[in-house]
C-alpha cells in the first residue's frame, strides 16, 4: 500500500517547495481511493483536519474509508457526528444505516435507512434479498441473484466473492476459487479474499497450502470481533482463543469460555465431539475426554493423533494397560519422538510392570534436557512402584551428571530395596554384584558403611562379588 511504502504526508508544511524540486508531492484523495488505499486516504484526512485545509464532506470520506476497512466503529463515529452538523449532506443516512448493519444493530439500522433519501441504495431489494437467503443457509438461491446481478453489471467485482463463499459454503471448493480469481486478479491483495481463498486452499490440499496464501497476514487475529453464527465458526474461534492462551497465558482465554464456543458447534456431529474433548483435555478432565473420544472411536482407529490423544487420556485416568496398547499403535516417527510421546509411554511400562522398556527409551535418546527429564521420572517412578533395579540405574546416572544431594538419597534407597529383595528371594543374588558397583560409583561418605553390610552378606552366603 502506498501509505506504508513512503509516508502520505511530508515533514513540516514549510518544505513545500523543496519537496516539489524533488518530484515529491502530496497524493490527492482521489488518487489514494483510486488505488484502494484507504490508510493513506484517511492519513491525509486526518491531516488536512488538523492543519485547517478540511475539504467538504470529511467527515463522509474517513467513514467512507473506515468502513472499508472494516473499522465499523471509526465510521460510524465518524457518520453520527456529520448527521449533527448544519446541512448535512442526507447521503450519511444510508451510509450509517450499512455501518449499524454491519454491527449488528439491526434497528438502528432501519432507523436510519428510512431517514434517507430515495435511491436504489436505500432499497437494494435483490442484494437484500441475497443476504437473507445466505444467511438462511440458502446459498443457491443466493447464487442465483448474484449472477443474474452481474450480468449486468460487470464492473461490481464484489459480487464474485460473495458467489465465491456461497460456493465454499457448499463444499464446490474448487469452483469458489474459480470465481475468486476473478476478484483477486483485479483485487490481488483483498483480506477477505485471501482469507477465502486460503479456506478453499484448505479444503483442497491441506494446512500447508493454506498458509501460504496467509502469509501476508498470518500474524494477525483477524476474528477478535467475529460473533460466530455456524458450528464452524465457533470451533474456529474457540481453537484460535485457546491458542492465544496458551501462547500468551492470559486468563482472559479461560478455558471454561472456551468450552462455552465449542459447545456450540456439537450438533451431534465429529467435529464437535473432537472439540469438546480437546477442551477437557486442555482442562485435565480425562474422564469427560474419553466420553467424547469413545463415542466417535470407531472412526479413527489407525488415526495417528487421535489415538496420541486417547492414549494419554486412558494413561492419565489410571488405564495404563490400554494407553500402553494404544501408543503402540501410532506409526508417525515424528510423534513417537516426541517426548511427551516417550515419557507417557514409559510411564505406562513402568505401571504396568515393564521397567526394562522404560529404560531402554532412554537409551536410545541422545543426551539432552528431555534424556534427563526422562531419566528422572523412570528414578522416581519406579522407585514408587518397587522397581528398585531401574530405579537405582536412574538415579546413578542422574548422580553422574549433576551432583544433586537428593540424587544419591534416590541411590541409596533404591539400592537398599534391591538387597532387601534379595534377601526376601524376589530378586537374584549376583545382582548384589551390580549394586556393589553402582554403590563404588558415588563420592559420599555414607557409602562404605552400606558396601561393608552388603560383602559380609555376600561372604555368610557364598555370594560371589
Amino acid at each position: 500500500m502506498l501509505s506504508r511504502a513512503k509516508p502520505a504526508v511530508g515533514g513540516d508544511v514549510q518544505h513545500t517547495d523543496k519537496r516539489k524540486k524533488k518530484g515529491r508531492k502530496i497524493p490527492k484523495l482521489e488518487e489514494l481511493l483510486s488505488q484502494r488505499d484507504f490508510t493513506g486516504a484517511i492519513t491525509l484526512l486526518e491531516f488536512k483536519r488538523h492543519v485547517g485545509e478540511q475539504e467538504e464532506d470529511t467527515n463522509l470520506w474517513i467513514g467512507y474509508c473506515a468502513f472499508h476497512l472494516g473499522d465499523y466503529k471509526r465510521a460510524l463515529e465518524e457518520y453520527e457526528n456529520a448527521t449533527k452538523e448544519e446541512n448535512c449532506n442526507p447521503e450519511v443516512w444510508v451510509n450509517l444505516a450499512c455501518t449499524y448493519f454491519f454491527l449488528g444493530m439491526y434497528k438502528q439500522a432501519e432507523a436510519a435507512g428510512f431517514k434517507a433519501p430515495k435511491s436504489r441504495l436505500q432499497n437494494q431489494d435483490q442484494l437484500s434479498l441475497a443476504s437473507i437467503h445466505y444467511m438462511r443457509s440458502h446459498y443457491q438461491e443466493a447464487i442465483d441473484i448474484y449472477k443474474r446481478i452481474l450480468l449486468d453489471n460487470r464492473e461490481y467485482l464484489a459480487l464474485n466473492v460473495y458467489v465465491a463463499l456461497c460456493y465454499y459454503k457448499l463444499d464446490y471448493y474448487d469452483v469458489s476459487q474459480e470465481v475468486l480469481a476473478v476478484y483477486l486478479q483485479q483485487i490481488p491483495d483483498s483480506t477477505i479474499a485471501l482469507n477465502l481463498k486460503a479456506c478453499n486452499h484448505f479444503r483442497l490440499y491441506n494446512g500447508k497450502a493454506a498458509e501460504v496464501v496467509m502469509e501476508m497476514f498470518i500474524h494477525e487475529t483477524l476474528l477478535s470481533d467475529l460473533e460466530p453464527t455456524t458450528p464452524q465458526e465457533y470451533i474456529l474461534k474457540g481453537v484460535v482463543n485457546a491458542a492465544l492462551g496458551q501462547e500468551m497465558g492470559s486468563r482472559t482465554f479461560s478455558f471454561m469460555n472456551i468450552c462455552g464456543f465449542f459447545s456450540h458447534s456439537i450438533s451431534d456431529t465429529i467435529p464437535g465431539r473432537q472439540c469438546m474433548a480437546s477442551c477437557f483435555f486442555l482442562l485435565k478432565q480425562f474422564d469427560d475426554v474419553l466420553i467424547y473420544l469413545n463415542s466417535f472411536k470407531s472412526y479413527f482407529y489407525n488415526d495417528d493423533i487421535f489415538n496420541f490423544n486417547y492414549a494419554q487420556a486412558k494413561a492419565a485416568t489410571g488405564n495404563t494397560r490400554e494407553g500402553e496398547e494404544v501408543f503402540l499403535l501410532i506409526q508417525s516417527e515424528k510423534i513417537k519422538n516426541d517426548y511427551i510421546y516417550l515419557s507417557w509411554l514409559a510411564r505406562c511400562y513402568i505401571m504396568n510392570k515393564k521397567p526394562r522398556l522404560a529404560w531402554e527409551l532412554y537409551l536410545k535418546m541422545e543426551t539432552s534436557g528431555e534424556s534427563f527429564s526422562l531419566l528422572q521420572l523412570i528414578a522416581n517412578d519406579c522407585y514408587k512402584m518397587g522397581q528398585f533395579y531401574y530405579s537405582a540405574k536412574a538415579f546413578d546416572v542422574l548422580e553422574r551428571l549433576d551432583p544433586n544431594p537428593e540424587y544419591w538419597e534416590g541411590k541409596r534407597g533404591a539400592c537398599v530395596g534391591i538387597f532387601q529383595m534379595i534377601l526376601a528371594g524376589r530378586e537374584p543374588k549376583d545382582t548384589l554384584r551390580e549394586v556393589l558397583h553402582l554403590l563404588r560409583s558415588t563420592g559420599n561418605t555414607q557409602v562404605e558403611y552400606i558396601i561393608r553390610i552388603m560383602k559380609k552378606w555376600a561372604k555368610e552366603n557364598r555370594v560371589p562379588i
